[in-house]
């Protein structure tokens, strides 16, 4: 597993490398910590300052990373931070892209907002986005959203091969939202009489279950202990997610990057990206068919 982190001098770089210190990896995963340089905002006299610094930063975090037992090397490239970061995980065919979303002050949370959304759109693989919380060496609580789609089944099988430590929780979670169910099927108007209603209600239901109990299978097999959730025609799936991680408590949220056809592509898209930049906890974006 070859995983690219991506950082900056900002707090929300430094917590993206004392998380990925701290999480349970495969022992064959391979970091590289990449710091950008962003030439646009600097000038030729300036560059060699910046790259200097820069470089310190990088191999300052290849060097907590490999302080906590990880194969890690630093890079440092120069021009704009969104392609910079996109083009490199091309390169190295990396699995995962990690990058802050800390807490920072306005300016900095919209600039790496601005980094965090692009990359998640134009990632040639999975990305996740780490925010700050405790650094514990206990169970986690890990939120599995699912529609039971291949990228769906992708996020489960990424949970199942890591090593978790004991007491590990993963909660799936199913978010149906029938006007979604209704349009998919009929093209019409989600005004239909009660009868039609009901019948796309058990219909979303049964889906529901169905793509948990196929996470479940995934994740029971490499002996994690799960829970369930479905929540139904209450809320936006978007919504559903951000409210069972904060009110769960999650430590992490891990989801596909969109579902099956164009229609559900398009909007399990955009809840993913949501999620991610709204979470209030880390979120991964498994992304698998590309």
């Amino acid at each position: 597993m070859k995983i690219l982190v991506a950082i900056d001098p900002s707090s929300a770089g430094q917590t993206a490398v004392a998380q990925v210190a701290a999480r349970p990896w495969p022992s064959d995963t391979i970091f590289e910590v990449l710091a950008v340089v962003e030439t646009s905002y600097v000038t030729p006299a300036e560059l060699d300052d910046w790259t200097r610094h820069a470089t310190t930063v990088a191999e300052n975090a290849a060097t907590e990373l490999r302080s906590a037992g990880r194969n890690a090397t630093p890079l440092v490239l120069n021009g704009h931070p969104k392609a910079a970061i996109v083009d490199r995980a091309k390169e190295i065919a990396a699995n995962l892209i990690v990058v802050g979303a800390g807490n920072a002050g306005d300016i900095e949370r919209f600039l790496l907002g601005g980094v965090a959304s692009a990359v998640l759109r134009h990632a040639p693989c999975s990305v996740e986005l780490v925010r700050a919380g405790a650094l514990h060496s206990g169970g986690w609580k890990v939120l599995l959203a699912t529609d039971g789609s291949p990228n769906s089944l992708a996020a489960a099988h990424s949970i199942a091969v890591r090593p978790w430590p004991a007491g590990t929780e993963v909660r799936i979670l199913s978010a149906v939202e029938l006007s979604l169910t209704l349009l998919q099927s009929t093209m019409e108007p989600p005004y239909l009489n009660s009868e039609t209603m009901e019948v796309q209600r058990v219909e979303a239901m049964k889906r529901a279950q169905d793509a948990i109990r196929s996470a479940e299978e995934i994740l029971t097999a490499a002996g994690l202990q799960t829970s369930e959730s479905i929540s139904v025609l209450i809320e936006s799936p978007k919504q559903s997610i951000l409210n069972e991680a904060k009110e769960w408590g999650a430590d992490l949220v891990v989801l596909g990057s969109h579902g099956h056809r164009g229609l559900d592509r398009f909007l399990l898209g955009s809840v993913s990206e949501a999620v991610a930049l709204h979470a209030p906890c880390s979120v991964e974006v498994i992304r698998t068919n590309l």
